[in-house]
């Protein structure tokens, strides 16, 4: 889409914004948000180097949320016509009649408004059809299928292009928007040994920019790579041991954080990290930093689902829990400040020990890597924590052979006090963005 159209879109949209906000100024309500967004995209499967999907999507809806004397009525619209719009702020406000009061509901505070909004580089339009989406799958897959003879049969390639338009008002006089794009490509491959043993892995790149994702033969060789590594896996001896979390999946045990210390766990009192700001969470020598403008960051946005500004902070300072996340409500229900994070985090980054991840391995000398978790055995009450695992055994610094079918097990709050070293290849693929995490040691459950 060119600029000059996605302006006029962009503008359209915001005065779709206004007109429901002055509407439902005339119907005498305390205040009122009003978001869009609209989204379009192209995606494309194959398997076998046939195509098997094409989807093309366009959607998109008006969310209004109208607030009287604390009480709170929220109504949507895909239809963006005047009439439309009117009927949706009516509705809303009919719920927000009925509803009981909170004195927690009610838009974010004025002061806390983004005031300017910088262009964080998240939009890069392509003109992109469905063959040449095609060709990038299917060459991602023939790659992988070329990689080895072992590599018997392929789960799939997918290729995707979105580009999206959010704008966002409410009845302080704010009244913004931006637009972003997302590509993605990835691969599933099967491997099969002789005696039948089979497994199967994937790989994938997303990025902003189009010309920014890996080339679809090292996608497909990555994802061959992967899958052969894990044929002959086997059970270990039940025993604690150090346990090293591949980058990937690394980004998943520091993801139960966001749960444990957002506002909503917090104020229902249903987090293991209860009363813990200002406390020793982690090690001393490690810090989590959020970056909300990092240009084209997967994560970037200049202010939250509320019009909060983001702002650069320290999540984990010195191994000390330094903020919570807080939207409006959760804020007024703790008697805290709004942290802006209506709508989720900003790309967090963890230092590193600046080591990379086979020196992690050496240093680790003993243990397990673990390269996949299933199952959903945590308990964000307590901080149990107890999910299937695979991966490969170590010894002497190097790997002997792949690992599955076992159990590793540990308590959350433990688990973060033990990391010993953080490798510096990030994975930025994700809104966490960190290395492989090597533990002090785990049960690991197998024979």
């Amino acid at each position: 889409m060119s600029s000059n159209k996605i302006e006029l879109e962009l503008n359209a949209l915001k005065d779709a914004v206004a007109m429901a906000l002055d509407y439902a100024k005339t119907l005498g309500t305390g205040a009122a948000e009003v978001a869009i967004s609209k989204q379009q995209g192209l995606s494309v499967s194959t398997r076998l180097k046939e195509v098997e999907t094409v989807e093309f999507n366009k959607d998109g809806a008006l969310g209004i949320t109208v607030f009287r004397d604390g009480c709170k009525g929220s109504s949507s619209t895909s239809d963006l016509s005047p009439e439309a719009i009117r009927q949706a702020v009516k509705a809303a406000d009919d719920i927000a009649r009925y509803t009981s009061a909170d004195p927690c509901n009610g838009l974010a505070e004025a002061s806390l408004m983004a005031k300017t909004v910088a262009d964080l580089d998240l939009y890069h339009p392509e003109s992109l059809t469905p063959e040449e989406l095609t060709e990038l799958a299917i060459r991602a897959e023939a790659a992988a299928l070329d990689a080895d003879p072992r590599i018997k049969n392929s789960d799939g390639a997918s290729a995707n292009a979105h580009t999206g338009i959010k704008v966002y008002g409410n009845s302080h006089g704010f009244l913004n928007g931006y637009c972003s794009s997302r590509y993605s490509l990835s691969c599933v491959v099967i491997g099969e040994e002789d005696d039948g043993n089979m497994q199967r892995d994937y790989d994938y790149s997303i990025s902003r920019k189009y010309a920014e994702l890996l080339s679809p033969e090292l996608v497909g060789q990555k994802a061959a790579a992967k899958t052969l590594s894990r044929l002959g896996g086997r059970k270990i001896a039940t025993g604690t041991m150090p346990v090293l979390f591949a980058h990937d999946v690394a980004t998943g045990l520091i993801g139960h954080l966001i749960s444990a210390i957002s506002g909503s766990s917090l104020y229902r009192k249903s987090s293991f990290l209860l009363d813990a700001l200002n406390t020793q969470v982690f090690p001393e020598w490690l810090n989590i930093r959020e970056e909300p403008h990092l240009l084209a960051g997967l994560a970037s946005a200049p202010y939250d689902s509320e019009g909060v500004a983001t702002v650069n902070r320290d999540i984990i300072k010195d191994g000390l829990l330094a903020t919570y996340l807080l939207t409006s409500y959760s804020a007024r229900k703790l008697g805290m400040t709004n942290t802006g994070h209506a709508g989720g985090i900003y790309n967090w980054t963890l230092n590193d020990s600046g080591v990379d991840f086979d020196a992690l391995v050496r240093q680790m000398d003993k243990g397990l890597i673990v390269t996949e978790v299933m199952g959903q055995g945590v308990n964000m009450v307590t901080g149990d924590y107890s999910r299937g695992a695979a991966g490969f055994y170590v010894e002497n610094g190097e790997i002997q052979f792949p690992v599955e079918e076992i159990t590793i097990a540990g308590n959350l709050k433990d688990m973060y006090r033990s990391i010993q070293a953080v490798s510096q290849d990030r994975d930025l693929r994700s809104s966490i963005r960190t290395g492989g995490i090597l533990l002090d040691s785990m049960k690991v459950a197998g024979n």
